[in-house]
């Protein structure tokens, strides 16, 4: 275990120095800069403005610079927030982000795994039907369509929760809810899928003839097995949820990190842009090193080498 876990280590080492050198050279090859503005700055201005963030040196200077700065954990300044650092950002961002994301999760979760294992053991009846339709549903829609239907439902309609806002629960059911509903769709799908193939295994014929319940086969024989398809989805998913999403929280006014995921992108912020796609790349490689560990919990025949 613990050679598999140093190995994938210096793997995610790798990994991250890849992604770093290939955003930092890809966000410089394309047209146009941070300080490009509808209106055109004094070329004294512009060049006082470049050397301030070093953009005038040559390009292996700074790819240098900013590599050595995110070795020793300084992401930079934001080039369009003048007054806030990455870190700062990132810090200030990413806890709401989790927090809006950890409810997410419980939603997809409680909502998904249910829906599956109701929906294979009623297989093929109505119940089975229904569920697997508003998941397929639920996939199909985008994130602010089924904040729109929540917002006119919940806030105008029957006004049970707060439109936007951040600070109480009661502003991150809605929010979270969204943002959880195509997780759900899939874990739903998943679910009923592994719970299917699990109970058509040999060993659950015995635990039905011993005369055990089907609560008591469904969750104490088939479910560990049954959520290795839903684990692999998680992986990724829950990078994606925590790093916030753009539409929801900007739907839902939260001051996440959603919406900078974007501005970077389009004002050619270079050094928020790379903290953002780092933290991102970090996560993901996380989740997935989390996923491949629990796969010897879930299942005894996996072994990690």
């Amino acid at each position: 275990m613990t050679g598999f876990i140093l190995k994938r280590l210096l793997w995610m080492a790798i990994t991250l120095w890849a992604v770093f050198t290939v955003s930092f050279f890809l966000m410089r090859a394309v047209p146009g800069g941070p300080f490009d503005r509808e209106r055109r700055l004094e070329p004294q201005i512009a060049a006082n403005l470049l050397q301030r963030y070093h953009l005038d040196e040559p390009l292996w200077m700074q790819y240098g610079r900013e590599l050595n700065n995110t070795l020793h954990g300084d992401l930079g300044h934001s080039l369009r927030l003048a007054d806030f650092s990455v870190n700062e950002i990132v810090r200030q961002g990413f806890p709401i982000s989790a927090s809006l994301g950890v409810v997410a999760l419980v939603f997809a979760m409680s909502l998904g795994v249910t829906a599956g294992i109701v929906s294979a053991v009623r297989r093929g009846t109505v119940l089975d039907v229904s569920l697997m339709g508003v998941a397929t549903v639920g996939i199909a829609l985008p994130n602010f369509v089924i904040a729109g239907i929540m917002i006119i439902l919940f806030v105008f309609v029957w006004p049970l929760f707060p439109a936007a806002g951040w600070g109480t629960l009661r502003q991150l059911i809605l929010p979270g809810f969204c943002l959880g509903a195509p997780y759900a769709a899939y874990v739903a799908r998943l679910t009923r899928t592994g719970m299917l193939d699990v109970l058509g295994q040999d060993y659950i014929r015995p635990a039905y003839a011993k005369g055990l319940p089907t609560r008591t086969v469904i969750l104490r024989h088939a479910l560990k097995a049954a959520m290795l398809p839903v684990v692999s989805f998680l992986g990724p998913a829950i990078a994606g949820i925590l790093t916030g999403s753009l539409v929801v929280e900007q739907i839902f006014a939260i001051p996440g990190l959603g919406m900078h995921f974007i501005q970077a992108a389009t004002q050619r912020d270079y050094t928020l842009a790379m903290g953002l796609v780092l933290l991102y790349t970090t996560l993901l490689y996380t989740m997935n090193l989390l996923v491949d560990i629990s796969y010897a919990y879930l299942d005894p025949r996996v072994k990690l080498e």
